[in-house]
């Protein structure tokens, strides 16, 4: 008798997303390929098994091409050992040459806890630079300083069952529905089951705007007038807290005073604001009115010249009413990054020391006593828009990056690129062969191959303080490694040997946990002492755990600070903040009458580095585009879906017109996401300023006077082919991942004659189908390796340019009958293809949602019975929601 023997479950893997600072805990499944499936964790406290569209398609980005899986020296491939040794010798030469103080580090909210603390023992305590910052700088350092001025500390007060408990919920600069959706449909959640209303404060009607139930499209950088205006209406009341401000703060009357000269009253408030005067009397009602009140703030807040400002009105509310630590209550930093709260906690950023310690000197000696390292840094370094700059002036000599893109995503990124052209050594920790930083060099130039998500093991820290593991499933890669690991490698090279002796990354964690609770006692925020002495096997296992947890019987942390009126300033008191009036760091002129703001898309992340891989993130914004208002694009004669040249005194981009009453008249809004290596003229953060906030130096990245003007080409058109092709130079692009392949939305000044001159090249050897019609200005053609299709292009008139769902729809075929290689040549559908893709979670396209409304679902839940649309993440819900009957009332979601 044969037994079958059941071939044994696959392996389960808990780890955390590696996208926003929600934090949400993710089940891996390795396939043995290389790649994995991907569901939520129900058992996280962050997610309780919700993903977004981005989280869901984590198992669609872990292949292995486009990574840097070797050491290069200047463009050669290298052994790790002559890799570090020239950073290593670089380093110490130019240390002894210029000063330590000529080494700059620059990290990355996409470490993990133990690579950043790795990097800021070697540089800050060891090496003896102070310059060291992070791409957090420009996401939540605003926050931080706030933070730190009104408590004393850089601590978040609440948790995320603040918004499951507030009956009120303030999202300020911050497009929830699509930037943090899992948190988003919390409060959604919380309106259907409580009655929670949503206040959405935004220059622009976001998709979160449009799901609440009182939006404030207030002007730009006016949120310091709103808020004060809040603060003054509190008091005329007589809704504070009085007890609470006596016992607990100090300040009070000069920032109340202050806030009158702001906005006196709620018509001086409407008119700093440019809101109706009604909409400011309503919200300061609800607001008034509502015990459970969380005000959460993102991005709109803190990149900002008075981002800091900003957050400190918000928060001036909170104290005034005594609604901080309490459940449902209290002023919410919502971060950016998975990892930007683990930096801050660690000292990634150039104005701290580890464990939230600074630079007085009682904190500069507890560290070195710690770290036994006598070249401490002993005050701050440089912040990223000043590090940027020392690197043009020549006083960098030296340059570290680890996992972030600053020649796409940091303002003035032109004279970035061309600053690290001087750098006597510059060396990138990566693992992405193909980024625009990657491909930057100077005098000499290492690039150091570096795990990813799924490969490295270690922490992350979310926006709730909470502590999860991210764990490795997949294998590393050719040669990658740690960061920890290289960091240490250098450490050791450089004579540190004793200091970077780690094991492995539970033993950085428990050094790290042991500074955090090293002379203590209470007098510090951020304290792990309970997990100071966590074993390997405990941390392999560790559940999501919360800060503070100073001793061993509170791993459970603390969910909420500051209720008991407590706070880290040296009287236990909270600073109330006189706040500047608003003002925008830039005026608009005659030559640039627009401000120009910048963000994020729904399913792309940062430089799309990870998300770019996907062809479900690439399909909802395939291009690079700008938002204007229907006003303006009228009297420059711009349509929807032309092509629009952005300019501004530091650059400019061609970019896609998207004609949306969305933004306000006279403002433009770009998403920063596309970089030199996803289109050929489309790097928006080429084109921001970045004038620095004085308290917290991060640059302002939403307000920059700009001029828009339309851009003729002749032909428009697409190109499907199964790997990545380039085009002519001073033709315009974009590429997005497809099913099968890479496709490309083009512009030209040439004609058919040409394009088809250029695909029988592209092509040459392989069987054509070509159709042309000249004098329409039509073209396209399909190449054929014998049966399999392997590109298709479609060219027309700018006017008429085609579209490529259908084609896409073939493309993903491989293998075409005859009807449907006449169908792809023609142009005409053979099928009915699903659309523009609006659900990416479930890979839903605009037809289908249609189609499912025409058949009479009359309601988001219907909606998504139907077809499935909106019942994961619900970022897509406010776009289905806009294709209903408009009689419709609005339904819960």
């Amino acid at each position: 008798m044969t037994v079958h023997v059941p071939e044994p479950a696959p392996t389960v893997v808990k780890t955390t997303c590696p996208y926003c600072g929600v934090g949400c805990g993710v089940l891996a499944t390795p396939d043995g390929q290389g790649g994995a499936a991907i569901v939520g964790d129900p058992e996280h406290p962050a997610n309780f098994g919700r993903l977004c569209s981005k989280g869901s398609a984590l198992g669609e980005t872990l292949s292995l091409d486009g990574r840097l899986l070797h050491p290069a020296i200047d463009g050669a491939r290298a052994s790790w050992d002559d890799a570090l040794d020239t950073v290593a010798g670089g380093l110490a030469r130019i240390a002894a040459e210029h000063g330590p103080d000529s080494i700059a580090f620059y990290l990355s909210g996409q470490l993990l806890t133990e690579d950043y603390y790795v990097a800021n023992k070697l540089s800050k305590g060891f090496i003896g630079t102070p310059n060291v910052d992070t791409n957090s700088r420009l996401c939540m350092s605003s926050a931080v300083a706030a933070h730190r001025r009104a408590f004393g500390s850089d601590t978040v007060p609440g948790c995320y069952e603040d918004l499951d408990e507030a009956d009120l919920i303030v999202l300020v600069g911050s497009n929830t529905a699509w930037c943090h959706p899992i948190l988003f449909r919390r409060m959604v959640d919380a309106r259907a089951r409580r009655g929670t209303k949503l206040v959405v404060v935004d220059p622009r009607r976001t998709q979160t705007g449009e799901e609440a139930d009182l939006f404030l499209g207030l002007q730009p950088g006016t949120d310091t007038a709103l808020f004060s205006g809040l603060l003054v209406h509190l008091a005329d009341l007589g809704a504070l807290d009085a007890g609470f401000v006596e016992a607990h703060t100090a300040g009070f009357d000069a920032a109340l005073d202050r806030a009158r000269t702001i906005a006196p009253d709620v018509a001086a408030t409407a008119r700093a604001t440019g809101l109706a005067e009604a909409d400011v009397a309503a919200f300061f009602a609800l607001f008034a009115g509502t015990a459970r009140t969380v005000t959460a703030f993102s991005q709109g807040v803190n990149q900002s010249a008075q981002g800091t400002d900003k957050a400190n009105a918000i928060i001036n509310c909170h104290l005034a009413t005594g609604r901080i630590g309490k459940a449902g209550a209290g002023p919410f930093s919502l971060t950016g990054q998975p990892n930007a709260m683990g930096g801050r906690e660690v000292g990634g950023l150039a104005n701290m020391l580890a464990a939230h310690m600074h630079f007085a000197p009682e904190e500069v000696d507890r560290v070195r006593r710690f770290w036994d390292a006598p070249r401490i840094v002993t005050g701050e370094g440089l912040k990223a828009v000043a590090l940027f700059e020392a690197v043009r002036a020549g006083r960098i000599k030296a340059l570290w990056v680890m996992g972030t893109n600053p020649i796409v995503s940091m303002p003035r990124a032109d004279i970035v690129r061309a600053a690290i052209a001087k750098l006597d050594l510059y060396v990138v920790s990566e693992a992405v062969a193909d980024s625009d930083t990657a491909r930057a060099a100077g005098r000499t130039t290492v690039l150091l191959p570096a795990l990813a998500w799924g490969e490295k093991d270690g922490t992350v820290t979310n926006s709730e303080r909470r502590i999860s593991r991210q764990r490795c499933f997949l294998e590393a890669p050719g040669e990658a490694r740690a960061d920890w690991a290289v960091l240490s490698d250098v450490g050791r090279r450089l004579g540190f040997g004793g200091a970077f002796a780690f094991e492995g990354s539970a033993a950085i964690f428990r050094e790290h946990a042991a500074l955090s609770a090293f002379e203590n006692g209470g007098s510090r925020d951020f304290d792990l002492g309970g997990v100071r002495d966590i074993s390997d096997r405990d941390y392999a296992a560790a559940p999501p755990l919360q800060w503070p947890m100073p001793r061993a019987r509170s791993r459970e942390g603390r969910a909420r600070l500051f209720a008991d009126g407590r706070f880290y300033t040296f009287d236990g008191r909270a600073r109330f903040v006189a706040v500047q009036a608003p003002a925008l760091a830039t005026t608009v002129t005659e030559a640039r009458p627009f401000v120009l703001n910048t963000g994020r898309v729904r399913d792309h992340w940062h430089t799309m580095t990870r998300t770019g891989k996907s062809q479900r993130l690439s399909a909802h914004r395939a291009v690079p585009f700008v938002e204007i208002h229907p006003d303006d694009a009228a009297s420059l004669a711009i349509a929807n879906g032309d092509l629009a040249r952005v300019s501004t005194e530091a650059g400019s981009a061609v970019l896609e017109a998207m004609v949306t009453e969305s933004v306000r008249p006279g403002t433009l809004f770009a998403a920063f996401h596309w970089s030199d290596a996803t289109a050929s003229d489309a790097r928006v953060g080429a084109l921001v300023r970045g004038v620095p906030d004085p308290v917290s130096g991060q640059p302002e990245l939403k307000a920059t006077p700009a001029a828009i003007e339309p851009v003729a080409y002749r032909s428009r058109g697409f190109l499907l082919t199964r790997d990545a092709r380039t085009l002519p130079q001073g033709w315009w692009w974009a590429r997005a991942t497809i099913q099968g392949g890479s496709g490309l939305h083009f512009a030209t000044q040439e004609g058919p004659r040409a394009v088809a001159l250029m695909m029988r090249g592209l092509f040459q050897g392989l069987d054509l189908a070509e159709y042309a019609d000249h004098g329409r200005g039509r073209y396209r053609c399909a190449a054929y390796d014998g049966e399999r299709l392997v590109a298709s292009l479609a060219l027309g008139p700018s006017a008429a340019r085609p579209a490529w769902e259908q084609a896409k729809a073939y493309f993903a075929a491989d293998t075409l009958e005859p009807a449907a290689r006449r169908a792809l040549l023609s142009g005409r559908a053979e099928t009915a293809s699903a659309g523009p893709t609006i659900c990416a979670c479930h890979g839903i396209g605009l037809d289908v949602i249609t189609a499912a409304i025409t058949a009479g679902a009359s309601s988001v839940e219907a909606v998504g019975a139907a077809c499935k649309a909106g019942t994961n993440c619900g970022s897509c819900i406010p776009e289905i929601r806009k294709l209903l009957p408009g009689a419709l009332a609005r339904d819960a979601a």
